[in-house]
């Protein structure tokens, strides 16, 4: 069992050995431990820092962001054989002492996803705003996931690799809504493991304000909530404007059998403009029902030219228990299909 940690960093020279120094370095059930530093365009000894801790250091020469951080440190460790990815953040933010506790449920079965839960309602340094804020955007992850999660913005989760093969982050802003959205509807086995955080060390460095995370997040969680349930949103606008554009013509029906239609065609105008958008919106909803039946098929696509990029086994129709081997154009039909992917996102 071969466990990686990754941590991505900005500017963590400061707080990133108090990181690297507390990680347990023996973890029963888990027969290797990788620390992958994933280095997001420092400008200072981040590199340096990991690398005299013995981490290994994947960089980039500019920052490109938490969600892309999150993505090659996920394609490194999968590269490199990992059975489970930890993520946690290079600010101290979480107990690393509790990693044991985090991966145990993948090691032992019982999980694809673990997530811990920071009990925000405990946090000192985080306002009553703030709370109040978590809370509600948790309830609106579970509601678009199907879920049951706390914490949902919380970024001390544990990994399996078969879920991360089926995981695809397309966002650019942070990979934690959308990869429960994704995991909830994918039907994947989640659980959450309460842990205690560190003392605050920084400002968040992800966002300038409270509003500017607000509507981020909302934006990834709806475009999320898109990809697998448009017909629901669609319904909730086709069937109003269906029910609203009865009204006005039963009212001309009405003023029509006492003999005053003449005075009331207003009402079938009306009438009429409130249908045709019901008709338009349940014929988008056909349009986007086929392209989500797409997209499932080239993430199941994908998935399988995954398996075959990092050597896992696959079995051949031909051959029973034959072992898929990585070939040299897989990567690059990884990235293919990521990209028909994310079109496919952008246009439902």
């Amino acid at each position: 069992m071969k466990l990686f940690i990754q941590i991505p960093c900005l500017d963590e020279e400061g707080t990133l050995p108090l990181v690297l120094e507390s990680i347990p370095r023996e973890i029963p059930g888990v027969d290797e431990i990788h620390v992958l530093v994933i280095d997001d365009g420092s400008t200072d000894r981040t590199a340096e820092v990991a690398r005299s801790y013995g981490a290994e250091v994947l960089r980039h020469p500019r920052t490109m962001g938490l969600a892309r951080s999150f993505r090659d440190g996920v394609d490194y460790a999968l590269e490199h054989g990992a059975d489970i990815v930890v993520n946690t953040d290079g600010d101290n933010q979480y107990p690393q002492e509790r990693i044991p506790d985090l991966v145990w449920p993948v090691i032992a079965g019982q999980a694809d996803v673990v997530i811990a839960d920071r009990q925000t309602g405990t946090i000192g340094h985080f306002s009553p705003f703030k709370k109040a804020m978590q809370r509600f955007g948790s309830r609106v992850v579970n509601f678009a996931a199907g879920t049951d999660l706390p914490d949902a913005a919380s970024g001390f989760r544990a990994y399996s690799r078969a879920a991360l093969l089926r995981l695809n982050v397309v966002t650019q802003f942070s990979y934690c809504m959308e990869t429960i959205i994704q995991a909830g509807n994918k039907r994947l086995a989640i659980t959450s493991l309460q842990i205690v955080t560190n003392p605050k060390t920084r400002e968040s460095r992800l966002f300038k304000s409270h509003w500017q995370h607000m509507y981020l997040s909302g934006r990834a969680i709806a475009r999320s909530y898109l990809m697998y349930r448009p017909n629901v949103i669609l319904s909730w606008i086709g069937v109003p404007m269906l029910v609203a554009a009865l009204v006005p013509f039963v009212r001309f029906f009405v003023f029509w059998l006492m003999g005053d239609g003449d005075g009331h065609v207003q009402s079938l105008v009306v009438g009429t403009a409130l249908l045709v958008g019901a008709l338009l919106t349940f014929a988008l909803l056909v349009i986007v029902d086929l392209q989500r039946t797409n997209r499932i098929l080239l993430e199941e696509t994908l998935e399988r030219i995954k398996a075959l990029q990092y050597g896992d086994a696959w079995r051949d129709p031909g051959t029973a228990g034959a072992v898929g081997r990585p070939s040299d154009g897989a990567p690059d039909l990884v990235r293919q299909a990521e990209d028909l992917a994310a079109s496919e996102v952008v246009a439902s």
